[in-house]
């Protein structure tokens, strides 16, 4: 049976929720010159700052507001260590970026590993869009090799439509305009390749970018060297660990600038593209709002007008 003190609360909620909508469609005007607010979404506490971090700094260095959220602790992510310290260690991390990078940050506590699709986990991810009161969402594409990411890219698209039903997790009220959703770029061919609608220039911020990967020093300094077989290559000094990823840091995100010359150059013109050394790229998920290039730009303030 339901208790009294529900049933009052699901009348509140009913009488209380419609004025609060309303009140935020007569204030949609006065938002119209806020700072824009986007949340990136990463399956581990390093996915969102390798994906985006970047244009994280860009939206930042404008004065945007920025969150990255990891959807699992990254407790197994390391071949010495593991649990509760691993998961501390690369919150730490994470923290650390976020203070470089100008912007928020936030691990939430599910295994490494073990994410999976759930109705639970989608309020958590509905919850966090509408907390945010986001404007743009990005997340992973749910055709990749990881597990988490793939149910990253999974729990954000399922979220894409219930972020405005009111009474879908109703203690957070509903956003009265649905976010533009992106996916962070990757290599994956099938059943789709990536294709990029926003190739954005990272040059002026690869100090940061390099800065934030050399601060997730579990990763990029131990476990990924040591589980594709590189750890030999690892320079001993802070020194000469910041310029070893400074080089492969323009190797990785120089090679997505020349892979999407062509679509750099509707954005910065031909001449300013072959200029171009290092870029993020993001596609639209055909969920959620479906902006127009002129909107897509004001979503990505770095250009100017477009060419």
């Amino acid at each position: 049976m339901t208790s009294p003190v529900r049933c009052l609360v699901q009348l509140s909620l009913i009488l209380v929720f419609p004025w609060c909508h309303a009140a935020r469609a007569q204030d949609a005007d006065s938002d119209a010159d806020r700072p824009l607010r986007i949340i990136v979404f990463g399956a581990h506490p390093d996915d969102c700052e390798l994906k985006a971090g970047g244009t994280a700094a860009r939206w930042a260095k404008q004065g945007h507001k920025v969150k990255f959220v990891s959807t699992t602790n990254g407790d197994i992510g390391h071949h010495e260590m593991a649990g509760g310290a691993l998961a501390q260690r690369r919150t730490a991390e994470v923290e650390r970026c976020a203070e470089i990078l100008g912007i928020e940050t936030e691990v939430l506590d599910i295994h490494d590993g073990e994410l999976m699709p759930t109705l639970e986990n989608r309020r958590t991810i509905t919850r966090l869009i509408r907390e945010w009161e986001a404007d743009l969402v990005i997340s992973h594409r749910p055709n990749d090799y990881h597990p988490d990411h793939r149910y990253t890219g999974i729990l954000v698209q399922d979220a894409a439509f219930m972020v405005i039903v009111p009474y879908f997790c109703p203690d957070v009220p509903a956003l009265r305009k649905n976010p533009v959703f992106m996916y962070s770029e990757d290599g994956f061919q099938k059943p789709n390749p990536f294709k990029p609608d926003v190739v954005v220039p990272i040059d002026e911020v690869l100090d940061q970018k390099v800065a934030a990967i050399d601060a997730l020093g579990s990763q990029f300094y131990e476990w990924n060297p040591w589980l594709f077989g590189y750890l030999d290559e690892v320079p001993d000094s802070p020194e000469g660990r910041l310029e070893w990823t400074r080089e492969r840091a323009l190797s990785r995100w120089g090679g997505v600038a020349d892979r999407f010359r062509d679509e750099l150059a509707d954005w910065v013109g031909e001449e300013a593209a072959r200029q171009v050394k290092v870029a993020e790229a993001f596609e639209i998920c055909e969920y959620g709002s479906q902006p127009s290039k002129a909107e897509l730009g004001k979503l990505f303030p770095f250009f100017g007008e477009q060419k």
